[in-house]
């Protein structure tokens, strides 16, 4: 073990000087980084919010508004079942917790029982079985009313659902500001953390965040307007929407009746950018729909020209165009009273598309960057009292082969910011800790390879036998030792989230470069110092230990 092969030796010193260079950015401000060359590494680990501050939001999914979603697709799909079942009914509405069907006739009531009972879906699957069914079919107690309410395993189910969705959908949002570094991950059932380093204003994020951004374009009724059905009733299939627009644009309307059903929706959009209007100069957003959403608003363009359509947001009409000519293209432009920065916000949230439900901000707090400072020169001077005590140790007790153990200590931290530089992960306080501890491990190999060097010699061995058997026999426990902490540290990652993420990351990669600078390193110097001292002294040689 004690013979290296040329290649070998330039293989690990390449590897230690590729982890100086990806490791250097990390000691230089950003903006002399980007005077260096371009074939230079320039990306500096990031830091996580707890070292340069930040934003921090803890938001809650509104489950009534999942509950509220969930009736109204369901009453579109009670409507379709009973047509196809050719049964007659006088109205279906929300009523409550529960969506209630009454019926024409009330003779009707088993055969419409036994349709609506087609929409019940049971949760789970076959092979780790069902748990019950998403929703409950009932009779009414009057004549003619049957009943669906949604089950609290269908409410649970749909807000994992949800959770996930808008955990994804946050995301998209967030990165499209620029940044690699931001988390989000779930807390407890029905909660998001949402935490933005670098970032001092939340306003923002929660901008961003906050609009669940659900678009659609809905047909307007030819001849019933607002005024009038808010006096009546809307007719059968539409309903009175809220205006979104300011009160000085042209034709403008505080309501408007509109088909519930829409023509198309914010998910076959699959682009949208801000603009200018090329004859206003005025803020716009341009979208582009997929094959699908294409073909149908076509289609709906083509029969309709001379008549409005409004462009809904969250409920509220921001603009209701009087189609000119049929638009066959799948692209469009939504004018608005929208300012640069709100043009920009909107693209980037139909680009990531709508929320599954309303969020609302439980917590929010801003870390200011002197925290972070803080928090970085204590952990720095906890390490450098740490590492100088153990160097001390160290050296007094090994010598010469104390000091190789130093620098591969030296090699073990470079290769350790080398490589979260390189993937990107984010240094965290609890990151800083596991780094001190992969430096611990680290001492703790050297300490097993140099009592089994000592061991060798005690049993009577020459020196260059004991150090081969010494590096040969405590390979094994070491291996051992640091692949169990190594699955400890990927479950972490895996089922952990923020802080403990960032101890496994720190950590996980520690156990692999400490292995490499312990076994590898050190023995490649403890080889060179033998035979260095062997044609110095002769064959006779005093291991320094």
């Amino acid at each position: 073990m004690l013979h290296f092969e040329r290649w070998k030796i330039v293989l690990i010193l390449l590897t230690c000087f590729l982890g100086f260079l990806f490791a250097l950015p990390n000691f230089f401000s950003a903006e002399t980084r980007a005077k260096w060359p371009g074939f230079l590494p320039s990306r500096a680990m990031p830091l996580g919010l707890d070292l340069q501050g930040g934003a921090h939001l803890l938001l809650a999914i509104d489950q009534k508004d999942i509950r509220h979603d969930w009736l109204t697709n369901l009453r579109e799909d009670a409507r379709r079942s009973l047509r196809d079942a050719k049964i007659g009914f006088s109205a279906i509405g929300i009523s409550g917790e529960a969506l209630q069907v009454r019926l024409v006739k009330p003779e009707d009531t088993d055969a419409a029982y036994e349709a609506l009972r087609k929409l019940v879906q049971p949760i789970g699957n076959q092979i780790l079985g069902t748990t019950g069914d998403d929703i409950e079919v009932r009779r009414g107690a009057e004549p003619g009313v049957i009943l669906l309410q949604p089950t609290a395993f269908g409410l649970r189910e749909r807000l994992i659902h949800a959770t996930s969705a808008s955990i994804e959908t946050i995301n998209r949002r967030v990165n499209a500001m620029g940044t690699a570094e931001s988390e989000v991950v779930q807390q407890g059932r029905d909660r998001i953390l949402v935490q933005y380093p670098g970032l001092s204003d939340t306003q923002q994020l929660k901008d961003l965040i906050g609009q669940t951004a659900k678009l659609s374009f809905h047909a307007v009724h030819p001849t019933v307007t607002a005024e009038e059905a808010q006096t009546t009733r809307p007719p059968v299939g539409y309903k009175i929407y809220q205006s979104g627009e300011r009160e000085d644009d042209v034709g403008y309307q505080s309501a408007y009746v509109l088909q519930e059903v829409p023509v198309v929706q914010g998910d076959d959009l699959v682009d949208s950018q801000p603009a200018f209007d090329q004859q206003t100069n005025a803020p716009i957003i341009t979208f582009r729909f997929n094959q699908s959403g294409a073909r149908k608003f076509g289609n709906f363009t083509k029969t309709h020209v001379g008549e409005p359509f409004a462009i809904v947001l969250d409920d509220k009409v921001i603009s209701a165009p009087v189609i000119r000519e049929a638009i066959l293209g799948g692209s469009g432009q939504i004018s608005g009273n929208f300012s640069v920065d709100s043009a920009n916000n909107l693209a980037i949230q139909l680009r990531s598309g709508a929320l599954p439900a309303k969020l609302t901000i439980v917590e929010e707090r801003t870390v200011g960057p002197s925290l972070g400072a803080d928090s970085i020169e204590a952990g720095m001077r906890a390490s450098v009292v740490g590492l100088t005590a153990m160097g001390i140790i160290t050296v007094y007790i090994y010598g010469t082969f104390g000091v190789y153990a130093l620098i591969g200590l030296l090699v073990h931290g470079i290769l350790i910011a080398a490589l979260m530089s390189a993937v990107g992960a984010t240094l965290t306080l609890p990151g800083i800790a596991g780094f001190v501890l992969t430096i611990a491990m680290a001492v703790d190999a050297n300490v097993l390879i140099y009592e089994r060097v000592r061991e060798e010699i005690r049993a009577g061995k020459t020196q260059v036998m004991a150090i081969e058997t010494g590096f040969r026999r405590a390979f094994t426990t070491i291996l051992d030792s640091q692949l169990t902490t190594l699955v400890a540290g990927l479950i972490m990652f895996w089922l952990g989230s923020g802080p403990i993420r960032g101890f496994a990351v720190t950590l996980s990669l520690g156990i692999l470069t400490s292995v490499f600078a312990a076994v590898t390193v050190t023995r490649l110097l403890c080889a060179m110092w033998l035979k260095n001292a062997k044609a110095a002294k002769g064959r006779q040689v005093a291991i320094p230990i």
